[in-house]
């Protein structure tokens, strides 16, 4: 079972659609990743095509098939509009260990409505199973 920590570059994303009709919006993004949700900082007045550059680690597994990105629009005095999601599917990168930012199709109703850039690192937990006991007692279990 691969464990490790997963470390994730929030790029930007660009031809989103603006939810604010009479500016630009202020987007930022939910990144969840089976229980563990954090949130970016708000890209006030960059519209649709909002740049973040920041990092996010997650705890994971690989039981955890995917990484789900919500970009919301913030508002004040209402609720957060909802602007579109991502699914990252996240097996390449427990093989890979690293994927370069890459470019993900934002959806929302089924719909593309933009993209997101998005860079992926995984760096697995050693295991302390035989081969510690092994190193650490000097080779033990295989005097006769």
């Amino acid at each position: 079972m691969v464990r490790g920590k997963l470390e994730v570059l929030l790029v930007g994303a660009k031809g989103l659609e603006n939810t604010d009709f009479l500016c630009k919006m202020d987007p930022y993004a939910v990144l969840t990743c089976r229980t563990q949700e954090q949130k970016s900082s708000v890209a006030s007045g960059k519209g649709s095509d909002p740049e973040w550059h920041e990092s996010f680690v997650f705890t994971v597994s690989d039981s955890v098939p995917e990484l789900t990105i919500k970009l919301m629009d913030s508002d004040t005095g209402s609720s957060d509009d909802f602007v579109g999601e991502a699914t990252i599917p996240l097996e390449a990168v427990f093989f890979e260990g690293n994927i370069p930012p890459t470019v993900y199709n934002v959806v929302k109703d089924q719909k593309y409505c933009g993209e997101i850039k998005i860079g992926l690192s995984f760096i697995a937990e050693e295991t302390r199973g035989s081969d510690f006991l092994a190193q650490r007692y000097g080779g033990w279990n295989e005097s006769s």
